[in-house]
């Protein structure tokens, strides 16, 4: 967006789209030189690969507007959509792999000049390999769940590649050509895998899934060490969307405390929980001493 400053996570998804073609390329220039059907199925899942690239970068930049009238939360589930899209986009790949080798196992045949179509698919690999670990180790530090998404679709089309020239090279040592597209159906399958599991954890986060059991062990140590001067804190909830946590609980005072002294607790606690994530959103609501406590409570550093 115009006057917005862009992230890393957007640098790091608008990369991705020029990478993506140039593999492409490569993967497409190899089935050229071969005539393999592994390749082939090989460079039909890179074109998906450009595809999600795009819609990813596309949710990213949408993702990280701001808050507004009509989203007061913020956008950050706009991620999760393009996960559950680049995990669709998977399952696609693996039905265009399938549909092209199945044919050939009737009518197998060996690749031409297999050692530049190999050498040329071994490179498209490396930079896969590469590329997608940069972006799954940059969606855990930066909790992108759309980078995540594209660096694991990516490692699952290195694990193609792979299993293509593993495949192409038995094929071509034992002269059973059947192996070529018998293999293709195998990656297909692990494909098929990796595309479940990119849905299924981008649903769950749709669904508001809790933060993980370290980040609540850091949140209930924060509040108990900088919660003093309350009674006790109670009802603990959280919840993800993409790179921000949410934190609701309810705080128990003295009935006869001040409006700015509870206040004043509160900044406290919410400066503590930032250390711990600094997207942190979070509401706490003040109970005055007497009121029945419901969940789990959290016990509070004593005043000195």
């Amino acid at each position: 967006m115009v006057g917005q400053k862009t992230t890393p996570v957007q640098r790091l998804a608008f990369w991705s789209i020029p990478i993506s073609i140039g593999v492409l390329g490569l993967k497409m220039l190899a089935w050229w030189f071969t005539g393999s059907v592994a390749l082939l199925s090989d460079g039909l899942e890179s074109i998906v690969n450009v595809v999600a690239a795009i819609v990813a970068f596309a949710v990213i930049g949408y993702a990280a507007k701001p808050a507004d009238a009509s989203h007061p939360f913020g956008h950050h589930k706009a991620e999760y959509f393009s996960a559950v899209i680049e995990g669709v986009l998977i399952v696609v790949a693996a039905l265009l792999i399938v549909s092209e080798a199945l044919p050939a196992i009737w009518s197998p045949k060996l690749p031409d000049a297999p050692a530049l179509g190999l050498a040329i698919n071994l490179s498209a690999g490396i930079i896969n390999a590469v590329w997608a670990y940069t972006l799954i180790r940059a969606g855990r530090a930066y909790r992108s769940p759309a980078l995540s998404a594209d660096g694991h679709h990516i490692l699952s089309d290195v694990v193609t590649s792979a299993g293509v020239l593993v495949g192409l090279v038995l094929a071509i040592v034992s002269g059973y050509a059947v192996l070529d597209p018998l293999l293709a159906v195998i990656v297909a399958c692990n494909i098929l895998y990796q595309g479940w599991k990119v849905i299924a954890r981008s649903i769950d986060g749709l669904m508001d899934r809790a933060v993980t059991e370290e980040e609540e062990v850091a949140i209930k140590q924060a509040i108990a060490a900088h919660g003093a001067g309350s009674l006790g804190v109670h009802d603990l909830k959280t919840r993800q969307a993409a790179s921000a946590i949410f934190v609701d609980f309810h705080m128990v005072v003295p009935a006869d405390m001040t409006v700015r002294a509870a206040h004043d607790i509160c900044d406290r606690l919410e400066d503590a929980i930032r250390v711990v994530n600094e997207e942190a959103k979070i509401a706490i609501h003040i109970e005055p001493e007497g009121e029945k406590a419901h969940g789990i409570r959290v016990k509070v550093a004593r005043e000195q």
